[in-house]
């Protein structure tokens, strides 16, 4: 009865403290993020230095996290819902097609000029192999979701041609595209740009296809 009675205690947890511990994680994430922009070098991004720019232990950071690797899955997941990319959700639902793809480049390329760090962590991928395996694993959805959204318009098309249509789109929605195009237009036109260019390269599959 005694041993029931500690199990009990030991599961239980206060919503004060719960929330306690949820507004201390946002602070390091917070905390983080804003470190992401300012560091030299991708290497000076460690849990310590983490934990000073949030004024925690490194203890803390590692009970919340539990490694770089989780820290930075877990800046990654708050960038995307910040950056509305929880919206290719919505997006892919639509009936018509091409008007997910539109609403898909269109969510990338908004998500790009998001945030500073989003940037940042994409120019680090080539330095570090923790940031790699994460944006590789989360640029092949971006691919995923192509690839289902070009075969609900061409579905007849050849395999060739279909995946040659996909690597130009996952191109052109790349972070590296939006930067350069982005250079000089605003946010918007350099949208429109990479949609027009998207949309052209399904119309030539189209035409293929027929």
């Amino acid at each position: 009865m005694v041993d029931a009675i500690e199990r009990r205690k030991r599961r239980y947890v206060s919503p004060a403290r719960a929330a306690a511990a949820a507004e201390k994680r946002e602070r390091v994430l917070e905390a983080a993020t804003l470190l992401l922009r300012e560091v030299d070098g991708i290497a000076s991004f460690t849990l310590d230095a983490v934990a000073k720019a949030a004024g925690v232990t490194r203890l803390t950071v590692y009970h919340q996290f539990g490694s770089r690797r989780l820290l930075i899955e877990s800046i990654f997941d708050r960038l995307a819902r910040r950056g509305g990319l929880l919206d290719i959700g919505h997006a892919i639902a639509k009936d018509d097609p091409y008007d997910a793809i539109r609403d898909i480049v269109r969510i990338f390329c908004r998500f790009w000029g998001s945030e500073p760090a989003v940037q940042r962590l994409n120019d680090a991928a080539a330095l570090d192999p923790e940031i790699e395996q994460s944006l590789a694993e989360r640029h092949e959805r971006r691919r995923q979701l192509l690839l289902t959204t070009v075969d609900r318009i061409a579905p007849k098309a050849s395999a060739k041609r279909k995946q040659e249509t996909i690597d130009f789109i996952y191109a052109l929605t790349a972070p590296q595209m939006f930067r350069s195009l982005s250079s000089g237009r605003s946010t918007k036109r350099t949208c429109d740009l990479i949609t027009e260019a998207s949309l052209e390269a399904i119309g030539r599959l189209t035409r293929q296809e027929n």
